[in-house]
């Protein structure tokens, strides 16, 4: 009989699937009833020199932090050892390069929030879905740094890749593994929780702009901009601007 607690193994048997099937079911939704609510909802017009600064940090800083799940729970363990990278080299490019991407990330969001909280105009078109999702990004961060540097650095080497990477993988092959969660660290266990919390949120706040790639721009033609006093040889009101000839003394 297994000794394990049954409240545990439902948490990391039920839970995840509920936040799963949010993130679908959730996209497809908004996706039909709120396709012009699909945005980032962009408040750039009101100040745009700390978004210079902390939305460049929170994105590229995204990308290192996804690149470094997919490679470390997403890719078995056999697989990074059969091409010569043993464990202690996978630690301390997790440590090195999860260290960069975190606290580029754990900036940009630190950026972002103190600007979404002290510009007036900002505040004001800051909804409570929005404070929500910030809280579980930055809860997000700083579980995942504190696993980074506590499992690696503070006390003592966890290997992860041997618990919480095999249950996430099980997820998908719907032979799901709860019982390799029970005995994690807490550190781990909150990470997660939190991590499946924000997939859950995820459909109904703004981080729905991730899906949203501007396909368009690359099909559409290009603009021009012209003085005033142009003299366009259409003279239609709604004549085309990109059928008018260009040269470079009309140019401006």
């Amino acid at each position: 009989m297994n000794a394990t607690p049954n409240l545990p193994i439902a948490l990391w048997l039920i839970l995840p699937y509920i936040a799963f099937t949010s993130f679908v079911l959730g996209h497809l939704w908004r996706y039909r009833n709120d396709q012009f609510g699909w945005t980032t909802r962009s408040s750039q017009m009101y100040e745009s020199r700390l978004l210079r600064l902390g939305s460049p940090l929170f994105h590229f800083g995204m990308l290192g932090v996804f690149g470094g799940h997919v490679l470390g729970v997403l890719i078995p363990e056999s697989w990074t050892d059969a091409i010569g990278v043993s464990e202690h080299m996978y630690h301390v490019i997790a440590v090195g390069a999860g260290s960069v991407a975190g606290l580029a990330v754990l900036a940009g969001v630190g950026i972002l929030l103190y600007r979404r909280f002290t510009v007036p105009a900002v505040r004001k078109a800051t909804t409570g879905n929005d404070k929500l999702m910030y809280a579980l990004l930055a809860a997000a961060l700083i579980t995942g740094l504190l696993n980074t540097w506590g499992s690696n650095l503070l006390w003592g080497t966890y290997n992860y890749r041997e618990t919480v990477s095999p249950w996430f993988r099980s997820l998908f092959t719907l032979a799901p593994e709860p019982e390799l969660m029970v005995d994690t660290p807490w550190t781990f266990q909150l990470h997660g929780l939190v991590v499946l919390a924000l997939i859950g949120l995820w459909p109904y706040t703004r981080l729905v702009h991730m899906f949203s790639a501007p396909v368009g721009y690359l099909m559409r033609p290009y603009v021009i901009y012209r003085s005033k006093e142009y003299d366009a040889p259409d003279k239609r009101r709604y004549a085309r601007a990109w059928d008018a000839p260009v040269t470079p003394e009309r140019w401006r």
